[in-house]
């Protein structure tokens, strides 16, 4: 069964940054390349929301609350997907999730546990 894991929330002041790790496991690398890569998030109280993603050609496209401060990547040799985040701000406060989708089958779909992202003073 292929697995993500999460990694790199946590608790950080507004205006600071951090950086989202997912690491796929039990995919050969060549599937990998052919899957859609997303980050979504869900905050309390909220429906779960994409908010970047990083297709098999390279293009990236993301949410209009995250433009301009997330920047998604993907190493298809390492079978991860980044997420980088600058200027956080409150509202960004959400369990963030990596989802793997291919992008001709909509239910070849994964998901990994999550992480923790708080934005507090």
């Amino acid at each position: 069964q292929v697995q993500l894991a999460e990694s790199g929330g946590g608790l950080v002041q507004p205006g600071g940054s951090l950086r989202l790790s997912c690491a796929v496991s039990r995919m050969i690398t060549s599937t990998f390349s052919m899957y859609t890569t997303n980050w979504y998030r869900q905050a309390p109280g909220k429906e779960r929301e994409l908010i970047a993603r990083a297709t098999t050609s390279g293009s990236t496209n993301y949410a209009d609350s995250v433009k301009g401060r997330f920047t998604i990547s993907r190493d298809n040799s390492r079978k991860t997907v980044l997420l980088r985040m600058n200027s956080l701000k409150p509202e960004d406060t959400a369990v963030y999730y990596c989802n793997l989708n291919h992008p001709f089958v909509e239910s070849d779909d994964y998901w990994g546990p999550g992480t923790q992202v708080t934005v507090s003073s």
